[in-house]
């Protein structure tokens, strides 16, 4: 499965991109001080970087398909498109080594899936909540 244009635009909306004066995207450092830039992106980010709004897209899109294969590869159960989606947002704010050891790959692999929204909210990231419940977004 691929993240639909939905679930992107949802990402972009929560993840925001803060832009300077001239509307660029700028480095900043996240809550827990990881150099972060364009759409929630910190790979290779570092104090005093800068790129366009269509850099950011363009960045952000390029790196889907690295969390939609960890989706594809780690769960084992069929999952509706809103579901994907919410699972590929939660891996790319959390990464692939949590989602791995988490009891929430574990009980969807069970096929439980009414346990999952329970599960995604012991990680704090209650919005996404809104985003794996079939047509229930915020």
């Amino acid at each position: 499965m691929q993240i639909s244009a939905e679930g992107l635009s949802l990402i972009k909306k929560f993840e925001g991109c803060p832009v300077d004066q001239d509307g660029n995207c700028y480095a900043y450092q996240d809550v827990v001080g990881v150099w972060t830039i364009g759409f929630g992106r910190t790979k290779d980010v570092k104090e005093g970087d800068k790129m366009t709004k269509d850099e950011a897209v363009y960045l952000l899109e390029e790196e889907m398909m690295e969390y939609e294969g960890y989706i594809n590869d780690l769960v084992e159960v069929p999952l509706e498109q809103n579901q994907f989606d919410a699972l590929v947002s939660w891996v790319y704010n959390l990464g692939s080594g949590n989602l791995q050891s988490s009891t929430m790959l574990r009980v969807l692999n069970e096929g439980k899936y009414e346990e999952v929204p329970a599960q995604i909210r012991r990680w704090n990231v209650g919005r996404i909540i809104c985003r794996y419940r079939k047509r229930d977004y915020l």
